[in-house]
């Protein structure tokens, strides 16, 4: 690591661990709220076009992320997003979501739920964003859900011509310095958010990024931002008094430190303890603290009384190191204090196995990522998106197969995080035929998927397809 020496935890009254607001639960079984803060117009096709965007088979040509819908209707994106946002996650959702027994969500979010992070007039996105997040991350809370911050759409975008990275373009920027700076920010201060706001309090874990390029040649740096994301989530923690690795270094006298968080995580930023990368987004990350807390009525959990430490530390999360090929960086060597890993598996985009269900069944049931990242000691891992869509016409039989199987493998990890918790029944998505394959609800309105997600309609599912049983 970067750090040279350390903080002494600062916080000046006694703190403690609840295992209530803090720490994954001993088994995942998630869902994404996909298309929430983060809009793809694939799963909303009819809303999407009522509101004024476009559908196009090439996501770069037309009015079709919330980066083009921004540009196109300046003077009215704010209030559409906010109709949107109010709408399509709503306390309903998290009532069916807890009664299905679901105990972790996982929220995609851009980089500009921070809003000073962007870089306007250039860069254009919805603004009001955060006061939506923070009612959505209550209402879980209040209904025992853990939470993952997943950001899911960097600055600079961190994949070419995918609408998930809320700009679709094959101009691809996040893998430098300025970039790599502003992500680093974001995560001093939803780490600081998931630590201080009540609101915030079943965050669990930050995912650093989602879905980097596959290829590792085109990631330049990216290594280097793995260890300076974990450095940034453990300052804060420092400066808060949470333990970490960081507690055993030698400290510093902490009478000359102030009373109140923003003050002293200012005043620590300009200290030689950390990376200049990471001293320079303690410090950008300051003002952003300072305003969110005036905005949201935070100011003295903030900004102006002794700050308590009431949690534990957070596991930071990372794409597994499997994901990139080409000699990609480890994140594992990135680790200080507790971490987890993440893993996607689609077989309807191709190249996991041949188009038909044993050769899908077959692959799923001889499923090796688990012990494959193991052995790079990237674990625990859970598989943080999934779904039932296929490259072929699924039977309802066997739907209830791969539901099954999939939900079978990926248990023998941390567990699983299906991709989505809904989607639209419309006339343009054929009623149900994109619902009955991507969202939760509808495979459990259907059957596909069971009413305890830690049951199976048959447990026993994988047995004749094993190769070495």
């Amino acid at each position: 690591m970067h750090i040279k020496t350390v903080l002494e935890p600062v916080c000046l009254f006694s703190f403690f661990f609840s295992a209530v607001l803090a720490g994954r639960p001993d088994k995942i079984y998630g869902v994404n709220l996909g298309s929430w803060l983060l809009l793809e117009n694939w799963m909303l096709p009819e809303e999407w076009t009522a509101m004024g965007g476009q559908v196009c088979t090439d996501c770069t040509t037309c009015i079709s992320t919330e980066f083009a819908f921004s540009h196109a209707y300046p003077a009215t994106v704010d209030s559409k997003f906010a109709e949107h946002w109010d709408t399509w996650f709503t306390q309903d959702d998290v009532k069916q979501l807890q009664e299905a027994g679901i105990n972790t969500i996982r929220v995609p979010l851009g980089y500009w739920i921070v809003e000073a992070l962007v870089d306007r007039p250039v860069e254009a996105y919805p603004r009001g964003g955060l006061a939506y997040l923070r009612r959505g991350l209550q209402w879980l809370q209040d209904a025992g859900m853990q939470i993952i911050l997943d950001h899911h759409a960097l600055p600079g975008v961190q994949t070419p011509g995918q609408m998930f990275t809320g700009d679709c373009t094959n101009d691809v920027q996040f893998y430098t310095p300025y970039n790599y700076h502003r992500a680093l920010v974001w995560t001093a201060v939803m780490t600081a958010l998931s630590h201080l706001d009540p609101a915030f309090g079943s965050v669990f874990a930050i995912e650093a990024v989602n879905e980097p390029i596959m290829n590792a040649t085109q990631t330049p740096g990216y290594g280097g931002f793995q260890i300076n994301f974990v450095e940034t989530v453990r300052a804060i923690e420092l400066i808060l008094g949470i333990t970490s690795p960081l507690s055993d270094l030698i400290p510093l006298n902490v009478t000359t430190f102030p009373t109140n968080f923003t003050a002293t995580l200012n005043l620590a930023s300009q200290l030689p303890l950390f990376s200049p990368e990471v001293q320079d987004a303690l410090a950008e990350a300051v003002p952003i603290l300072v305003d969110i807390g005036i905005q949201f009525s935070l100011e003295a959990t903030l900004t102006s009384s002794p700050f308590h430490c009431e949690r534990e530390a957070l596991t930071t999360n990372f794409m597994d190191v499997n994901w990139q090929y080409n000699n990609p960086a480890n994140p594992a060597d990135a680790a200080m204090g507790p971490q987890a890993y993440d893993n996607h598996l689609y077989y309807s985009f191709g190249g996991v196995a041949a188009a038909n269900p044993t050769a899908y069944l077959t692959s799923i049931c001889n499923l090796t990522r688990i012990q494959n990242d193991a052995a790079q000691r990237n674990s625990p891992l859970w598989f943080g998106e999934w779904g039932l869509s296929t490259q072929f016409e699924a039977t309802d039989d066997f739907l209830y197969q791969w539901a099954d199987a999939q939900k079978l493998m990926y248990s023998q990890g941390a567990g699983w995080i299906f991709w989505n918790f809904k989607t639209e029944i419309s006339s343009l998505t054929n009623g149900t035929a994109l619902a009955r394959q991507w969202s939760y609800l509808e495979g459990l309105n259907m059957g596909f998927l069971t009413k305890d997600p830690s049951q199976y309609h048959n447990p026993n599912v994988c047995d004749p397809y094993r190769v070495n049983p």
